[in-house]
């Protein structure tokens, strides 16, 4: 199994990622435990979870994906054998959120204690906080790698700009810079990365590991149509914001390369991502093993010149001028 170092971390990971927003959301422990059973036992080593996860259920208050996995670890002995990343500075609630300093420190407590280690692989700022500097969080990040409790620090949901002078900020206080970015981007969801994003991440050399690399589902050719989008709780999103023309010709041309290669839409979806200039591995959920092994045969999927060329024609936006 091929590994790609994200950024400059010294931390080397498969090219996918798997997602874990939906451990105790829509699926309960014991599927969990399988389902990251199945993608180490397939080759994959980084899980990405946070400690917002899952607070958008109702009786939940986060922290419920990374108690999963703590658990799985401490069962399995599988820690030195996966890379692990979570993320601080999404709103808890009210009082619990941000990327102060001292919440920083605070937070990582409750992250590390949840999930049964003494350090995390890749801690991230989960969402930009534009109520403190970008130097604060920074500074909480190089005491945590001091004590030992962080190996590299990521940003995700960053500006452009914001990105670039957090980086800035690094060099010129010497302090831990951003390795890596977790940006939203897919075969639908291309502008704000590819035109602002994309030119930051390639100057610095940053790792990147986007989200919602499936399009919440979409791309694995779920919805396709009104009645599809009650399959699932996320299917009301998915249909408000990629069941449209535009959605449905990206669609097709996925199709029209799966059935050359003789592979779903999810391979096809996750290869474009992989083969994307910058990108280190695109993160994906999922809800059981059988959707696991869908998702593993992407890292030995191929698309030729002219498979990219007819996913990127089919899923082009404008270029601002």
């Amino acid at each position: 199994m091929q590994h790609r170092e994200l950024g400059r971390s010294g931390l080397h990971i498969t090219p996918l990622v798997l997602g874990t927003n939906v451990f105790g959301w829509t699926i309960d422990e014991a599927t969990s435990f399988q389902v990251l059973d199945a993608f180490v036992a397939g080759g994959g080593n980084a899980i990405d979870t946070a400690d917002g996860y899952s607070v958008w259920v109702p009786g939940h208050t986060g922290g419920e994906s990374e108690t999963i996995i703590g658990k799985w670890l401490r069962q399995r002995g599988r820690r030195n054998d996966v890379i692990i990343a979570t993320k601080v500075g999404w709103e808890i609630t009210p009082e619990q959120k941000g990327l102060s300093k001292d919440y920083i420190l605070r937070t990582v407590e409750g992250s590390l204690k949840r999930l049964q280690t003494d350090y995390i692989d890749l801690y991230q700022s989960h969402k930009d906080d534009p109520t403190v500097s970008v130097q604060e969080p920074l500074e909480a990040y190089a005491q945590l790698i001091r004590e030992g409790k962080v190996r590299a620090i990521g940003a995700s949901n960053f500006s452009a700009q914001r990105l670039t002078e957090a980086l800035q900020a690094s060099e010129q206080h010497g302090l831990p810079r951003y390795e890596s970015l977790q940006p939203l981007y897919n075969l639908y969801d291309r502008a704000e990365f590819e035109n602002e994003l994309l030119p930051v991440v390639q100057q610095y050399g940053l790792g990147v590991i986007p989200y919602y690399g499936l399009a919440a589902g979409f791309l694995t050719g779920k919805y396709r149509t009104q009645a599809d989008l009650q399959k699932s709780p996320r299917g009301g999103g998915v249909g408000q914001k990629y069941l449209n023309e535009r959605g449905l010709g990206i669609l097709h041309a996925v199709d029209a390369v799966a059935e050359r290669h003789g592979a779903t839409p999810a391979q096809v979806a996750l290869a474009w991502l992989m083969a994307q200039p910058g990108l280190t591995a695109p993160i994906a959920s999922a809800t059981s093993t059988q959707q696991v092994q869908e998702l593993l045969p992407a890292l030995d999927l191929h698309l030729s010149p002219d498979d990219l060329a007819q996913l990127a024609q089919a899923s082009a936006v404008a270029v601002p001028h």
